[in-house]
């Protein structure tokens, strides 16, 4: 029980004293219209900072870690056909599938995988 407790105050401090370190390292210094501005060897930006960013790129990169996720949901189930019922095992693919399926025809309607319009 003491190691126990005596753990549990040493992650305690350790922790309480990374939170200190990062709260007085992340202190921000003072921030003046210099700073501010984009750098442009010392002249006026003549068109805004910002780059338009395209949603279409967003909602491919969405869509792929989606996908991304699901293969590493679905590779532990070659592992488990041995250990499980047959029957269960098939009926849980098939409706993750089906599943899957339904959301790239939805994708595919709503003209999200098409990049020109």
């Amino acid at each position: 029980m003491i190691k126990m407790m005596y753990s549990f105050m040493m992650a305690a401090f350790i922790s309480t004293m990374l939170m200190i370190a990062c709260f007085i390292i992340s202190k921000k210094t003072i921030i003046d219209r210099e700073k501010m501005s984009p750098f442009e060897c010392g002249f006026d930006p003549k068109s805004s900072s910002r780059i338009p960013f395209s949603s279409q790129f967003f909602l491919i990169a969405v869509l792929f870690l989606i996908f991304d996720i699901e293969i590493v949901i679905i590779l532990p189930m070659i592992l488990t056909i041995k250990m499980s019922n047959m029957y269960l095992w098939f009926i849980t693919c098939i409706s993750f599938m089906i599943i899957l399926l339904v959301g790239v025809f939805h994708e595919w309607k709503n003209g999200v995988l098409e990049w020109t319009k």
